[in-house]
C-alpha cells in the first residue's frame, strides 16, 4: 500500500505547487539535490565538474603526440573512439551538439583518426572527405589549423599569416604588441608565434600526410585568405609584403626575440597549471620547450606535460581532453546556490568552500593586467586551480558576492580589495572586460592571423553585469557610486531592441539577459524600469510550450534566433527563471511554469542533466558544456522561486 500511494502523493504535491501552495515537494526536491551536490564537493572544499570542448581539443591532443613522438597508444586510441563518436550523420564534426559541420574541426578530426591508424576507405572516412572536399578543402580551414598543417608539412608557409616572433618585443606604439590582446591570444600566440618563425616540423613517425583532403595539390592553392572585408584586404596586402620581406630580418635579432619569448613563457608557465592554464597555450609551450632544447626531464618541459595530462579524462572506453578547468567559477557559484537552499544545514561545507578560495586570491602577483594598471592594488581571483598571472573580473566578482552573501566578517578584507581591483579595471566606455580594461584594439581582429575574430577581450554586459552585482552589494557607502552608474549607462546601451542582452560567456541573449537582471537588482533599479520590463517581455515571448526555455548557439552565427533552439534546456531554463524573480515576477505564471518544467525533467539522481552545449569559449569559433551547469543552476532557479514565491 506505501509504494502504491507513493506516487499519488508526488502528483499532487507537483499540482498544488504549480499552483503557488504546496511546498512540500519542492522541499522534497532540494533537499536531494543539495544533498547530492555536497556529497561532489572536494575534500580541499571545492567543486569542479567536467569542462568539454568539441572534437578540436582530442584531435589536437593526438597531434601533439606525433608532433612530439610521445605516443601514448593506449591512449590514442581511447581519444579517437571519443571523436568518432561524435561523427554527425553527415559526416562532419560540428564545434557543439547538434550543431552545423565545421572545417577546421574536421580537418582535424580526420587527421587525428588517420594518424592513429583508420582506413582512409573506411566508410565513416569516406564520408568525411567528401564533405570536407565538397565544402572547398582543407584550404579552407582557420589558421590555427592551417599552422597545424604546415607543421605537419601539409601546406606550405605561405599558408600561414606573417605574425614573426618579433612581435613580443614591439614597443607601446607599434600596431600590434603583445598588451593590444587578450590574454587567451598572448599565451598562445608567444610560444606559437616563436614555432612558426622557427619553421617547426613535426616528427609525425608514421609519416601520415591528408593530401586527399585538398581540392588542389596545396602548392598550387592560391587562395589561403578569403577576404573579409575592406581592411582585412588591405592589411593582408601588407601582410604579404612582410612575409616576402622576411628573410631580411637580422638573425641577431631573430635569436633576440627568441630569446625574450622564452623568457616570456617561463616566467608564465605557472608550475603544473600551465601556460595561462589552457590547452592550446600549453601545447604550444610544451613544444616551443622542446625545439629549445629542454629535455624531457627538465622540470619546465616535465611540469609543462603534467599540465596538459592533468586535463585529461579518460574513461574505460574512451577519453577526452578538456580545454581547461573551472574550480573557481564552480564553486564560487555552487555556494550562492546552497545558501539560497539551506543556508544553516550548508555552513560548513560553504565555509570550506570559501576558506579555500580565499586562501586563493591573488593579492600581490604579477600579472599582465598591471600593464595598464600599474598602481592598481591586486584582489582578483583566475578561474582554474592556478593562473596567477590572469586573474579575471567574472571569477573575482561571483567569489566576492559569494563571501558578501555568507556574511562572515572574516572574509571583510578579501571582499573589499575584490571590490577595489574590480572598480580599478572598469573600461572608459564604462562597461568591464574579463581579464583587462580598454582592450578594444578592433583593427586587430581584421589581419590574416584573426580569421577567428576573438583576438581581443572587450567589454561585455554578463561580465560588466556581475562586476554591478559585486559592487552594489560590497559597498552600502556608496564609494562605487560613480563606477556602477557608468556601468548601468553601458548596460542599457547594449540592450538589444527585441529587449535581452547578448551573452559573451553564456549561451547566449538568454544568459546575458539573465546576468543584466540580477546587476541591476543588486543596484536597486526598480521593477517598473523600462529596461526591466522590455526584458520580461522578451523573456515571455520566447518560452516554449513546455514551460521550459532554450537556446542555440546558432544564435551566435544568426542574432535573429535569439532566444530560440530545438528544444528547452535546464540550465537555461533556471537562467530565465532567476531572471524574471529578479524583476519581479516570481508569482508569474511563466515563472511556475518554468519551475513546472524543472522538476519534470530530473534525472534519477535528484539533480539534472543536458547534453547541449552551454557557453562559447569564442563565439562562431570555440564553445564549451559546463557540466555543471544542468546541476547547480536549476537547484538555486528553485531555491530562489522557493523563497520567494506567495504561498
Amino acid at each position: 500500500m506505501k509504494n502504491q500511494g507513493g506516487p499519488a502523493k508526488s502528483r499532487d504535491n507537483r499540482e498544488s505547487l504549480a499552483q503557488g501552495a504546496e511546498p512540500a515537494f519542492l522541499d522534497a526536491v532540494l533537499a536531494q539535490a543539495r544533498d547530492r551536490i555536497l556529497a561532489e564537493q572536494a575534500p580541499e572544499g571545492y567543486w569542479c565538474w567536467p569542462l568539454e570542448a568539441d572534437c578540436t581539443i582530442p584531435s589536437e591532443y593526438i597531434l601533439m603526440m606525433h608532433f612530439m613522438d610521445e605516443i601514448d597508444s593506449a591512449l590514442e586510441v581511447k581519444l579517437a573512439r571519443y571523436i568518432r563518436a561524435r561523427q554527425t550523420q553527415e559526416g562532419g564534426w560540428p564545434l557543439y551538439y547538434d550543431g552545423h559541420f565545421d572545417m577546421s574541426a574536421s580537418v582535424k578530426a580526420y587527421y587525428a583518426l588517420k594518424i592513429v591508424g583508420d582506413d582512409v576507405n573506411a566508410p565513416h572516412m569516406a564520408k568525411a572527405r567528401a564533405l570536407i572536399l565538397s565544402h572547398g578543402g582543407a584550404a579552407r580551414a582557420n589558421v590555427f589549423t592551417r599552422i597545424a598543417l604546415a607543421q605537419f608539412g601539409q601546406v606550405p608557409w605561405r599558408a600561414i599569416p606573417f605574425m614573426p616572433v618579433e612581435l613580443v618585443m614591439a614597443p607601446r606604439w607599434f600596431p600590434i604588441t603583445l598588451a593590444k590582446v587578450s590574454y587567451w591570444s598572448r599565451t598562445v600566440m608567444v610560444p606559437l608565434l616563436a614555432l612558426c618563425s622557427l619553421k617547426t616540423r613535426a616528427r609525425n613517425p608514421r609519416g601520415i600526410g591528408i593530401s586527399e583532403l585538398f581540392v588542389r595539390p596545396p602548392d598550387e592553392e592560391r587562395n589561403y585568405f578569403p577576404v573579409r572585408s575592406i581592411t582585412n584586404y588591405v592589411l593582408g596586402k601588407l601582410e604579404r609584403v612582410g612575409f616576402r620581406l622576411e628573410g631580411m630580418i637580422p638573425r641577431r635579432l631573430r635569436s633576440r626575440a627568441l630569446d625574450r619569448a622564452e623568457a616570456w613563457i617561463v616566467e608564465r608557465l605557472n608550475g603544473t597549471g600551465g601556460l595561462g592554464a589552457i590547452f592550446p597555450a600549453m601545447v604550444n609551450a610544451y613544444e616551443f620547450l622542446a625545439v629549445r632544447g629542454y629535455g624531457p626531464e627538465h622540470p619546465y618541459r616535465r611540469d609543462a606535460l603534467i599540465a596538459i595530462q592533468k586535463l585529461l579524462l579518460v574513461g574505460e572506453y574512451e577519453a577526452y581532453c578538456q580545454p581547461c578547468v573551472s574550480p573557481i567559477w564552480d564553486t564560487g557559484l555552487v555556494c550562492l546556490a546552497l545558501m539560497e537552499v539551506d543556508r544553516e544545514g550548508t555552513k560548513d561545507a560553504i565555509a570550506r568552500a570559501l576558506s579555500w578560495m580565499r586562501d586563493r586570491q591573488l593579492l600581490d602577483a604579477p600579472g599582465d593586467w598591471r600593464d595598464s594598471k600599474p598602481n592598481l592594488p591586486g584582489g582578483g581571483w583566475p578561474f582554474q586551480f592556478e593562473n596567477g598571472h590572469y586573474p579575471d573580473l567574472d571569477d573575482t566578482s561571483v567569489v566576492a558576492w559569494a563571501m558578501e552573501e555568507a556574511g562572515d566578517p572574516a572574509y571583510g578584507e578579501s571582499i573589499h580589495r575584490a571590490a577595489q581591483w574590480v572598480a580599478g579595471m572598469q573600461s572608459r566606455n564604462g562597461g568591464f572586460a574579463s581579464f583587462d580594461a580598454d582592450n578594444t584594439h578592433y583593427y586587430l581582429n581584421e589581419i590574416p592571423f584573426a580569421d577567428h575574430g576573438a583576438l581581443l577581450d572587450p567589454p561585455t554586459s554578463d561580465v560588466t553585469a556581475r562586476c554591478v552585482t559585486l559592487l552594489a552589494r560590497a559597498a552600502g557607502d556608496g564609494r562605487y557610486r560613480e563606477v556602477i552608474e557608468r556601468a548601468i549607462a553601458y548596460l542599457r546601451s547594449e540592450q538589444e531592441a527585441h529587449g535581452g542582452w547578448f551573452g559573451r560567456w553564456g549561451t547566449n541573449y538568454i544568459y546575458g539577459t539573465w546576468s543584466v537582471l540580477i546587476g541591476l537588482r543588486a543596484a536597486g533599479i526598480g521593477h517598473d524600469d523600462p529596461a526591466i520590463r522590455a526584458a520580461v517581455r522578451w523573456l515571455l515571448s520566447i518560452q516554449r510550450a513546455d514551460g521550459g526555455w532554450g537556446e542555440s548557439n546558432d544564435s551566435y552565427h544568426d542574432p535573429a534566433t535569439a532566444g530560440n533552439g530545438a528544444r528547452s534546456t535546464t540550465f537555461q531554463t533556471a537562467w530565465a527563471i532567476l531572471a524574471l524573480i529578479a524583476a519581479g515576477e516570481t508569482d508569474s505564471e511563466a515563472t511556475r511554469q518554468g519551475v513546472r518544467y524543472l522538476l519534470a525533467h530530473r534525472a534519477p539522481d535528484g539533480l539534472w542533466e543536458d547534453g547541449d552545449f552551454t557557453a562559447p569559449g569564442f563565439p562562431r569559433v570555440f564553445y564549451l558544456k559546463y557540466h555543471g551547469y544542468a546541476r547547480y543552476f536549476p537547484l538555486w532557479a528553485l531555491a530562489c522561486y522557493r523563497s520567494r514565491a506567495t504561498r
